[in-house]
């Protein structure tokens, strides 16, 4: 392992040797580096800046014996390099790289085919004083702000007899060809000491002298260099280790093997799946598999699923589990959608969940989904939070595992706290809110208009990342008769409703839009909603008693509490009150 001291280290170099290394293949892009967002006026004040000898930031480079998947080329220049013992990767600096790089040597931009990226340099632009900072735009051009096709194209009449001249020079042949260049200023009669020549020395200077500030990488992990990325690069997108796995474990097609492509491998996967929950994040889909990796593949290393692990996943080992691990997916995704009537991910109280329940599913042809229900909702609902690290993690793993065998496994203690049902908001967009809409979700609530219809269609879930909500007792209304009771945000006052029926209740009393919904079966449909119907007499009779909210909130987190005693029978149940 190197020295602390050499695994950070800051060198610099001249832009033509970092240049020419590039071209000689030395350095490789992968392909977690997105395309260029090619823009020219920032490409003219990155010349600005080195013009005027400013700090252009520095290049992050990670030296590494590890292959990833590399772009071929970087401006229509090849930089791959295949025959090489140590990789040296741009992790930050793409932009800048391309910039510089064909603004000097000419290139390819993607999305502009005819553009040409060569810079010129106008000599005869004057050094702008400290208040203007607009002459960059005038002195570095592109060739369409020269060409004026043929005399057609008036506005840049001017600027083509200054290039044929010799007074716009491409720069390149600033580096390249100086003594052509100041031969035709001389040949103008342009003294040493004039400003054309003293611009095109200066320009040569900074070609000459200008250093680019690096930072190299060696002997560290991948997740860190996740980390040092995301620190470092704080104007762009993090780096996500899901990115370098795909890109470390990508597999170009060939006689001996077939290719291989993660990010792929996942978006045929979504395109094959129904619903919502195939558009859970990349991360969750690669933590699936680690799981599995884990639990299947002796030997694997894969200890865990952060990015320390993540990052040691190779090709063969996903290869190995895919096609089953599919299959578990998408038992998994079948389970919380046709089992548990949830409708996307938004309510999954754990992300955790999907690894455990998809390690359960992997290569199960019996799957227990009562045990799997029971399972949810002890958890999902348990006073302490039993699920939100990586050794709960892997506890859960082992409990179902044991369930797969066929051994008898045991829940322990069940704790609820009462008062955490009765104050809990959904504004709060915590496990437990998320686990009360869920169980809201799993009776399939049908609409107080319409008796026969559910109201858990998929729309609520596309278009945000919450179902249609209603208030039983209007905000407010409770606004306005506060002996009522205060807490109106609590979910023991939120039910599920189509947009049209909440539009029509707006903000009326419920016992007098309750009223209208009265029919013969509409005490089964608010038993779809584990609503008390207490409130139903209270319409009857026309009058809500004093904190009427407080003892509907009351009565509804008892009916949740027997609801769950139900789904948990034969679990050892302690309910507390720390109201």
């Amino acid at each position: 392992m190197a020295n602390y001291s050499d695994r950070i280290k800051p060198i610099d170099y001249g832009i033509h040797t970092y240049l020419e290394n590039l071209l000689k293949r030395n350095y490789q892009i992968p392909t977690f580096q997105r395309n260029v967002v090619w823009d020219e006026q920032n490409v003219k004040k990155l010349w600005d800046s080195i013009y005027k000898f400013y700090p252009m930031g520095s290049i992050l480079i990670w030296k590494t014996d590890i292959k990833l998947q590399n772009h071929r080329s970087i401006g229509g220049h090849i930089i791959q390099n295949e025959d090489i013992s140590e990789y040296q990767y741009i992790l930050d600096g793409q932009q800048r790289t391309t910039a510089l790089l064909t603004s000097l040597y000419g290139g390819k931009i993607e999305g502009k085919d005819d553009f040409d990226p060569t810079i010129y340099v106008d000599l005869t632009i004057q050094d702008e004083n400290d208040t203007d900072d607009e002459s960059y735009n005038q002195r570095f051009l592109f060739w369409y702000e020269i060409d004026d096709r043929n005399g057609t194209y008036l506005r840049n009449k001017s600027r083509m007899e200054k290039y044929k001249k010799g007074l716009i020079v491409k720069l390149q042949d600033i580096k390249h060809n100086y003594e052509e260049v100041e031969e035709k200023l001389i040949e103008l009669g342009l003294k040493y000491k004039d400003g054309e020549r003293r611009r095109l020395r200066k320009i040569r200077s900074v070609l000459d002298n200008y250093r680019i500030s690096f930072i190299e990488l060696k002997g560290i992990q991948v997740a860190q260099v996740c980390q040092i990325f995301e620190r470092i690069n704080q104007e762009g997108k993090p780096l996500d280790i899901f990115d370098i796995v795909v890109a470390k474990t990508f597999r170009p097609e060939s006689k001996e093997a077939k290719g291989f492509y993660l990010r792929e491998l996942i978006d045929n996967f979504r395109k094959e799946c129904d619903g919502n929950f195939k558009d859970i994040d990349d991360l969750t889909y690669l933590q699936i598999i680690a799981t599995i990796i884990n639990q299947n593949i002796e030997d694997s290393r894969i200890y865990n699923i952060t990015e320390r692990y993540l990052g040691e996943i190779k090709t063969e080992q996903i290869e190995q589990v895919w096609e089953e691990t599919k299959k578990a997916i998408l038992k998994l995704f079948d389970f919380f959608d046709n089992h548990l009537h949830l409708k996307g991910p938004a309510l999954i109280p754990f992300r955790y969940f999907y690894m455990v329940l998809a390690s359960y599913f992997y290569e199960n042809i019996k799957p227990d989904y009562d045990l799997l229900k029971k399972y949810f909702w002890f958890y999902s609902f348990h006073n302490d939070e039993l699920l939100r690290n990586t050794t709960h993690l892997w506890e859960h793993v082992g409990f179902l595992n044991r369930a797969k065998k066929g051994e008898d496994v045991k829940f322990p203690k069940f704790i609820i706290d009462k008062n955490v049902i009765r104050t809990s908001s959904y504004h709060s967009r915590s496990r437990i809110s998320r686990a009360i809409l869920s169980l809201f979700a799993y009776q399939e609530p049908r609409d107080w208009q319409y008796h026969d219809r559910h109201v858990l269609s998929e729309v609520y879930y596309i278009l945000t990342d919450h179902p249609n909500l209603h208030h039983i007792f209007p905000v407010n209304f409770i606004d306005t008769n506060r002996n009522y009771g205060e807490n109106v945000n609590s979910l023991m006052n939120i039910a599920y409703l189509t947009q049209i029926t909440n539009l029509q209740i707006s903000d009326q009393n419920p016992i007098n839009y309750l009223k209208k919904y009265n029919g013969s079966t509409f005490e089964e449909v608010l038993k779809s909603h584990l609503i008390p119907l207490k409130i139903l007499e209270w319409s009857r009779k026309s009058k809500l008693p004093s904190n009427a909210l407080d003892d509907f909130i009351e009565m509804r987190t008892e009916i949740i509490l027997q609801k769950l005693k139900s789904y948990l029978s034969g679990i050892d149940i302690e309910v507390i009150d720390t109201k």
